[in-house]
């Protein structure tokens, strides 16, 4: 029988089983700051600035710090709520886009320090990162290359003002355990009262090797996320719906370009570990916005995002967005609180604690470095769930896999609900989840039949996780109009969409759903007009941009003061690609 080829082996399921000494490591390998980062699996963002108070997720630069007095500003609160929903530690957005700091640079004026709130003497991320350390969390801080307010932004001049607020907040504040620097730059802003638009070269202007090696001296501990135009220590994965592919190799090339699908899956053949982290938002948009009170993620939603994200070899990086009063809403409190109950209750009991490991010997001749293994449960058990860790100390060794339980005496295939592709089970890494529909067995079996090295699978857990009723919802408009969207020939305006509505209607508001599965037509500003009639005579109702509209194609909402109206025009003067604006979907909103 196949059965006489295990050697049997005796593991611990819940802890790594250790490396033979004579196991040669799989290059590359990652550094000792990457191997803590993945182990902490999910940690926090917080985004809170002058947008949360101007209601946008870009602010443009010239926001009045005025603006900025928190009444009830209380970051206990915050890192409770964090701690609560299991996270294990904060990134903080200490200057976003709009340029404004959450601490009192010396650099700038356009910091905390000229606002209302503490007459000026307060600083953020002393308190935050102070609120850390007693709550067992670990600090780390985002600052955006991009800045819409300085006067020198585009210019030499900036780099050192960039560096200078680097050193501020990477020696002021302890221990930082990750930096964090947005993709997005140069564009429109501000700058000083220019209000003009600055393109940079990404791929230079920062000089991000001088950078990262002062950042290796303030802090030799932290790691660096750069969203891959600048190889730094994480990478984005190219989407900020929450999910990284189910091939995920921390691996890239450490020079040279990098495409999307090298972001969204990794790339094996790479010559340097750069594992991926995937960063969402609890809510639709990053800043808090009063009208997605009822979009927080469900339960379901958060969980799905889990799966495809720590169970796909990535880590978490979730968003939880500052009230204008300084607090975290209930309702996203609550929601983090349950994420982190079900994660619990999914994992609490390994089923195969005590079970019997069976490994095949792998032949040292054989090139795909192939070997089964065999989880003896003794008894047949309920499951749904089946956990599988590398020993990634190493490196990331297994190409492709096969799973297997044993059913009414035959083996069937357990198949990830979750995958695009059926059958398709590839890497493994720090940790695959792989979840399937609840089967009784008393055996599995994990087929390894490619792997770059001698496969190190260090860790197996079964688990039976409640299923979670479907409760996610769209948010719909109430009694919704009649509408027709069409691009009339001959138009001037060729970057426009019209919107009829079967019978005039008083508005105060157009959502506005962007393509979901290509960018092409996507529109990243707009002039919102109305009129009355036939579209004679046409009534200016809004403008402004869509921010962060292509990374994250989200519901977008404008709103303007009631107006009576038969037919709307979107305006785009900047667009992705194409001629038209193209839409998934259009609502107006109703006023009372």
């Amino acid at each position: 029988m196949k059965n006489t080829l295990f050697v049997t082996l005796l593991l611990l399921l819940t802890s790594c089983a250790r490396t033979p000494k004579e196991v040669e490591p799989c290059y590359p390998i990652p550094n000792k700051q990457q191997l803590a980062w993945q182990q902490m699996e999910m940690y926090a963002f917080l985004h809170y600035s002058l947008n949360t108070y101007t209601d946008q997720e870009w602010g443009f630069g010239n926001e009045e710090p005025s603006l900025f007095n928190p009444s009830q500003l209380d970051v206990k609160q915050w890192v409770t709520t964090c701690r609560n929903a299991g996270m294990k530690g904060i990134i903080l957005t200490a200057k976003h886009h709009c340029g404004f700091c959450l601490w009192p640079s010396k650099y700038t004026e356009y910091s905390v320090k000229n606002a209302p709130w503490k007459g000026g003497k307060g600083d953020i991320v002393k308190e935050l990162s102070d609120e850390c350390r007693a709550q067992g969390l670990k600090f780390g801080v985002y600052l955006s290359p991009w800045d819409r307010n300085h006067a020198e932004y585009g210019r030499p001049e900036y780099i050192t003002y960039f560096r200078n607020q680097l050193e501020e907040l990477l020696t002021q504040y302890g221990n930082i355990f990750e930096v964090w620097f947005d993709g997005a730059n140069g564009g429109d802003g501000w700058y000083g009262g220019a209000n003009e638009t600055r393109k940079i070269d990404r791929t230079t202007y920062y000089e991000w090797p001088e950078t990262y090696r002062r950042i290796r001296q303030w802090q030799p501990d932290l790691c660096i996320w750069n969203d891959g135009g600048d190889r730094g220590d994480l990478r984005w994965v190219g989407t900020e719906a929450g999910y990284v592919g189910e091939t995920n190799w921390s691996i890239l090339n450490s020079m040279g370009p990098v495409e999307w699908h090298e972001l969204h899956y990794g790339l094996e053949t790479g010559d340097a570990w750069v594992p991926g982290e995937v960063n969402t938002s609890i809510r639709p948009g990053w800043f808090y916005h009063t009208y997605e009170d009822d979009q927080v993620k469900s339960l379901e939603k958060l969980m799905d995002t889990y799966y495809k994200s720590v169970g796909r070899n990535g880590t978490l990086l979730i968003n939880f967005p500052i009230m204008p009063n300084g607090l975290i809403h209930p309702k996203d409190s609550l929601r983090g609180v349950e994420f982190r109950e079900m994660i619990e209750r999914s994992f609490a009991d390994n089923l195969a604690k005590d079970a019997k490991i069976q490994k095949t010997e792998v032949n040292p001749e054989d090139t795909l470095h192939a070997q089964t293994i065999l989880i003896d449960l003794d008894k047949e058990v309920a499951f749904n769930r089946v956990v599988l860790q590398e020993d990634i100390s190493l490196g990331q060794r297994v190409e492709h896999f096969t799973l297997e339980a044993l059913v009414n005496g035959k083996w069937k295939s357990l198949e990830d609900r979750l995958a695009q592709q059926p059958g398709m089970l590839t890497t493994i890494g720090y940790k695959r989840i792989i979840c399937f529909p609840t089967v009784s067995a008393s055996q599995i079996r994990v087929n390894i039949d490619r792997a770059r090295a001698l496969p190190l699978v260090s860790n197996v857990g079964v688990y039976l996780a409640p299923e979670i009723e479907a409760s996610e919802k769209v948010v719909n408009v109430e009694d919704q109009p009649k509408l027709k969207v069409f691009w009339p020939n001959g138009n001037r305006k060729i970057r426009s969409m019209y919107i009829e509505l079967e019978k005039g209607e008083k508005l105060k508001g157009l959502r506005y759903l962007p393509p979901q599965n290509d960018k092409k037509g996507t529109p990243l500003d707009y002039v919102l007009w109305g009129s009355s009639d036939t579209g004679n005579h046409w009534t200016k109702l809004a403008e402004g941009e869509f921010s962060n509209i292509v990374n994250n194609p989200i519901w977008q909402t404008i709103t303007f003061d009631p107006t009576y109206v038969g037919l709307l025009r979107l305006d785009c003067n900047r667009n992705t690609s194409g001629s038209k604006v193209l839409y998934e979907a259009v609502e107006v909103i109703k006023a009372e």
